[in-house]
């Protein structure tokens, strides 16, 4: 069983999707693994260490040769796959519903792709779970970022020469992102409030000492989906919420929005009237920029002042993590095929649970229900 690590080719990505642990446990399964040079190398994973670790350091378009299984972060072109085996298994992130044209590159060589992104979020699989990995890191980045923006100081000061009042935090979505941009505006001393379409996520809010901003006595205000995903929800409650947002948006400082519906464009959660209500010099992050945006103007991988406040997002946010993000991105993947792993046949076998859920393609067909015409 031969495992292959391509470098990552897309814009900005210095992700690689195993590290030198991930390469120790993977041949300790039996696996042999090829990596390709300089792979790792943006992530601080130099070649020498997966050598030490057991892997084969190969030359572009040799790692893959006679590959049984290729793993990546985000998916690569079908090209880059040429002399991987017939039916190889391509587990990465593959942004399939925007991303059509690349499923059916891989229908078409014959090859399986499995959407890491698509893991369905059930107990057993939580450690495999790369979006609340990333996730994770995303949300602590975004306000390390808003930070580094903002002009002022986070904690209250008292000093000799007056007080420097705390920031003003307000986090506008309670998953993963979220809690952890709350966490860690906390950390730094700010006064954090947050929202959520989930009315369940009001105590998890509390429970890291931040204020809970809710819209009340309004039907439908759940918003619970399938998997413990937030759903869009209807007009009434999006009129009610546009409106207790905008009187609270308005004595901020700093907004990080992070609100994300899988498969579709991310909802839009402040308008350029609500920016130009903030006070001059405020900040919002933007995590959902990559997908359209939160915020009306934002732009990915781009500072944009409007109004006097300044907009930021990342295309990327957790690959500006890359050695931890890498780390636990290749961890999700090794506990995937661990726990598929069939000793007898020296490979792993997928079931229909997980296996149904995150298999794009086989056989040359798309087969994901979602996808598949």
């Amino acid at each position: 069983m031969k495992i292959a690590i391509l470098k990552e080719t897309a814009p900005g990505e210095a992700r690689v999707a195993a590290t030198p642990e991930t390469v120790k446990k993977f041949n300790a399964l039996g696996a042999t693994i090829a990596i390709e040079e300089g792979a790792g190398a943006a992530a601080s994973y130099p070649d020498e260490a997966y050598r030490e670790a057991g892997a084969e350091v190969l030359p572009a378009g040799r790692a893959v040769s006679e590959a049984d299984i290729v793993l990546g972060i985000q998916a690569p072109p079908a090209m880059a796959l040429a002399g991987a085996k017939k039916g190889a298994w391509v587990a990465a992130s593959f942004d399939p519903f925007r991303q059509q044209e690349l499923v059916a590159e891989y229908a078409k060589g014959g090859f399986e792709a499995l959407a890491m992104e698509l893991m369905p979020r059930i107990t057993r699989a939580q450690s495999m779970d790369v979006l609340s990995s990333q996730s994770n890191l995303a949300g602590y980045k975004a306000v390390l970022t808003a930070a580094n923006v903002y002009g002022r100081a986070f904690p209250m000061m008292m000093t000799a020469a007056g007080t420097v009042q705390a920031a003003r935090v307000f986090v506008m979505g309670v998953g993963v992102a979220g809690l952890q941009a709350i966490a860690t505006a906390k950390r730094l001393g700010a006064q954090v409030s947050a929202t959520d379409v989930r009315s369940a996520t009001k105590e998890q809010i509390q429970s890291l000492g931040a204020k809970p901003v809710f819209v009340e006595n309004v039907a439908g205000i759940e918003g619970e989906g399938a998997g413990g995903y937030a759903t869009e929800m209807s007009e009434e409650y999006q009129k009610a919420q546009a409106e207790l947002v905008s009187g609270h948006i308005a004595k901020q400082d700093i907004v990080i929005t992070t609100a994300l519906i899988p498969g579709r464009a991310a909802p839009r959660l402040i308008s350029d009237a609500q920016v130009a209500s903030m006070k001059p010099g405020s900040v919002i992050f933007d995590l959902a920029v990559a997908q359209g945006g939160n915020v009306e103007g934002s732009k990915p991988d781009e500072v944009i002042e409007r109004h006097g406040v300044k907009i930021v997002g990342y295309s990327n946010t957790a690959g500006h993590l890359a050695a931890d993000a890498s780390a636990l991105f290749a961890r999700n993947l090794y506990n995937f095929l661990n726990a598929f792993w069939d000793k007898d046949q020296g490979r792993p076998v997928l079931d229909e649970e997980i296996g149904d859920a995150i298999r794009l393609t086989r056989d040359g067909a798309v087969v994901h229900p979602k996808l598949a015409s």
